[in-house]
């Protein structure tokens, strides 16, 4: 593994990485994260009784939408045509009072698509929390990482944490 800083120039100057020599491939990129809320809430969202509408599938929508946008967000992100971007979000149905989300993102592409998962899973959490703070203004959210990442000259990646990726 390569840990130099490649934003990086020799000089200390802040640039963007050029991946115009590598090779096209398919990438993939899954992450995850979660928003604890007091099981009322939970409750209202899995009954669609919130105010301002579906949560959950307003959650969906953010999160693909700000993976498209991802490029625009992080500054020396690279700009990707992405292929395909899928966003699930669940209310634990265990003793876990929270809304698990997941982000799948693939591209053909010259460079990762780590960030448009991260990002997608992140505004996705947002928009719950933005859709139920006025009546849950505790949710926390947590926990977002990369838990697989395939493709590129680098290889893959599974988190050691995770156990039940296919």
């Amino acid at each position: 593994m390569n840990n130099s800083l490649t934003h990086f120039d020799e000089k200390g100057n802040t640039r963007m990485v050029d991946v115009g020599g590598k090779e096209e491939t398919l990438r993939i990129a899954i992450a995850r994260g979660h928003i604890t809320a007091r099981p009322e809430t939970l409750r209202l969202i899995a009954e669609q009784k919130m105010k301002k509408g579906d949560v959950l599938e307003v959650a969906r929508l953010a999160g693909i939408m700000a993976a498209k946008r991802t490029g625009e967000l992080i500054p020396l992100c690279h700009p990707l045509a992405l292929t395909s971007i899928r966003v699930e979000l669940a209310i634990a149905d265990d003793d876990r009072p929270e809304i698990e989300i997941e982000a799948e993102i693939q591209t053909i592409g010259r460079t990762g698509v780590e960030m448009e998962a991260l990002t997608a899973v992140s505004v996705a959490a947002l928009t719950i929390y933005d859709m139920c703070k006025a009546v849950d203004r505790e949710m926390v959210i947590g926990d977002i990482r990369l838990v697989k990442k395939t493709g590129g000259k680098s290889g893959d990646f599974i988190s050691d944490s995770e156990t039940q990726l296919p």
